[in-house]
């Protein structure tokens, strides 16, 4: 484990906290696309959970670099080293800790959370106040076609991707505690897991992209057949 994984940890956790953290409550009414499946109204849920769950994955990697630097008396250091088994406490694991390291993976992954986190930042501010987790219709709600929206329609769910994505490739792959030392250390675990987040995000944002698409064509009727010609893509120009 070394310093510099500790300082991108932490500069990643520090930005999906921003990303993930809703810049307005839900207001009581205006909202719409409540009839999805549930599996889909509890994204805004999932979103906190999985703020938690990596909080705890870059405490446990900071931990990783810490905690053995910290001396203690042979007396208090019980065999096979009690910190360190706290840290890494699989079964036959004693050196695991070492394995927690940048990869190419890990950078690529930092990159691609900073940058979603910077992409849904400025969504939020384009947004201002309409901006809300929840589908909602603002009463003073205006069509954003700047910034960001010139490109794709829903450049606020190509952050999420992106913070998905990087979040996956820094902590699900070789070199990261999860994988060294935590729960899906076991082999294929991990895969499973980034499979399942994938697909449940995409379906995520497919479905609540074709119900905002819907929305505002009621809204803005010609209007939005105009920029919706202009800007055809709804994540990734080019490509979807």
């Amino acid at each position: 484990m070394s310093a510099s994984r500790v300082a991108l940890v932490l500069i990643q956790a520090f930005a999906n906290q921003l990303a993930c953290t809703p810049p307005n409550p839900t207001p009581p009414k205006g909202r719409y696309h409540t009839d999805e499946l549930y599996i889909f109204q509890i994204a805004p849920f999932i979103f906190k959970c999985h703020q938690i769950i990596f909080w705890l994955c870059a405490t446990f990697e900071v931990l990783s670099f810490f905690v053995p630097l910290i001396p203690l008396p042979a007396e208090l250091t019980p065999p096979g080293g009690l910190p360190t088994s706290l840290i890494c406490p699989l079964p036959s694991t004693p050196n695991n800790i070492q394995e927690i390291r940048v990869t190419p993976s890990f950078i690529i992954g930092v990159i691609a959370v900073v940058l979603g986190s910077y992409i849904r930042l400025d969504c939020f501010k384009a947004l201002g106040q309409m901006f809300t987790f929840d589908l909602t219709i603002h009463p003073e709600h205006t069509l954003v076609t700047n910034r960001f929206y010139a490109y794709v329609r829903h450049p606020a769910y190509t952050g999420s991707l992106l913070l998905v994505g990087g979040l996956t490739l820094s902590h699900l792959t070789k070199g990261s505690w999860l994988t060294e030392c935590g729960p899906l250390n076991a082999g294929g675990s991990a895969v499973v897991v980034w499979v399942c987040w994938w697909v449940w995000t995409i379906c995520v944002g497919v479905s609540r992209a074709q119900a905002e698409d819907g929305q505002m064509r009621k809204l803005f009727k010609d209007e939005w057949d105009l920029y919706a010609s202009n800007v055809p893509w709804w994540f990734f120009p080019g490509i979807i």
